[in-house]
């Protein structure tokens, strides 16, 4: 993305969230700001247009992470997490609808600074206020050090922390991500959690596949946010080892999408797309 504008990405993520809102009644990842958050044309658009194909492969995917995220956020709140850590936050609402006032948990969102500005634009537009536990913390991850932006907006690396980290990896080197991963096992205290989704790299044989994402490669490249990271995932989850994680969960597409979809048979299609990207690793510390 362009250093002075908001990413593009990002909002058609949070248009995924409205669309399940509207479409799917939000069945799987409720989301009552979703629709709101876009301001007034956007949410016209989401309530009015038709998908087109990407946009409805794409749907079931990101609500299912949005929802694997907030579970993971409730899990470890209940297991003393006082820390939440928004990493790429891009239009996620949780701390604007959190249940959990302040100061059980401090809320921190990190972004690039085109991409916060123009959120909290739209935040003013439909008047949907700032938690007071919530800090903002720009940082361009490619250039940035995000953790030191962290600790001086107050995050405090002694306290445990739980950290989302959604929709942003597969548009990052592999040594950023890896430096990421890293940074947070090392500021994470005793106690914290991670939870990342990523895009697999297709099988030498899957042939489908690698036909869907070559198309997906160029429709982003083509929006100045090209893919760049595709994961392994059992070289990732040994890698996350080695770095001192004592825990990695893998959540493959085909095993979230059946879990959080099923028994709606009108979602078969959307599982069945959603199973050419990826999933979501959640780490423990």
């Amino acid at each position: 993305m362009r250093a002075d504008t908001p990413s593009s990405t990002a909002l058609r993520a949070g248009m995924a969230r409205a669309r399940h809102q509207v479409l799917d009644q939000g069945r799987v990842f409720n989301d009552p700001l979703a629709l709101r958050i876009l301001g007034r044309e956007t949410a016209e658009r989401v309530m009015t247009e038709p998908e087109n194909r990407v946009a409805r492969a794409l749907r079931a995917p990101l609500a299912a992470r949005s929802r694997i995220a907030e579970d993971t956020i409730h899990e470890a709140v209940a297991r003393g997490a006082t820390q939440l850590v928004v990493l790429g936050a891009g239009l996620d609402t949780f701390a604007y609808r959190s249940p959990y006032p302040a100061p059980a948990l401090r809320m921190f969102e990190v972004d690039h600074p085109a991409t916060q500005a123009w959120k909290r634009g739209l935040l003013a537009e439909a008047g949907i206020a700032v938690p007071p536990a919530l800090r903002y913390v720009p940082v361009d991850f490619e250039t940035g050090d995000f953790m030191a932006g962290l600790r001086a907006a107050g995050f405090d690396p002694l306290q445990p922390a739980v950290f989302t980290w959604l929709g942003v990896t597969v548009y990052l080197t592999k040594d950023v991500v890896m430096a990421t991963l890293r940074a947070l096992r090392e500021a994470g205290a005793p106690g914290s959690a991670v939870v990342f989704d990523y895009v697999s790299e297709p099988g030498r044989w899957q042939w489908h596949r690698r036909g869907v994402l070559a198309l997906l490669k160029r429709r982003f490249a083509r929006m100045g946010e090209p893919w760049r990271f595709f994961a392994r995932e059992e070289a990732l989850a040994r890698e996350l080892l080695a770095m001192g994680y004592r825990r990695v969960e893998d959540l493959r597409p085909n095993q979230i999408l059946e879990r959080l979809f099923a028994g709606h048979e009108a979602d078969v299609p959307k599982r069945r797309s959603g199973a050419e990207f990826g999933g979501v690793m959640r780490l423990s510390m």
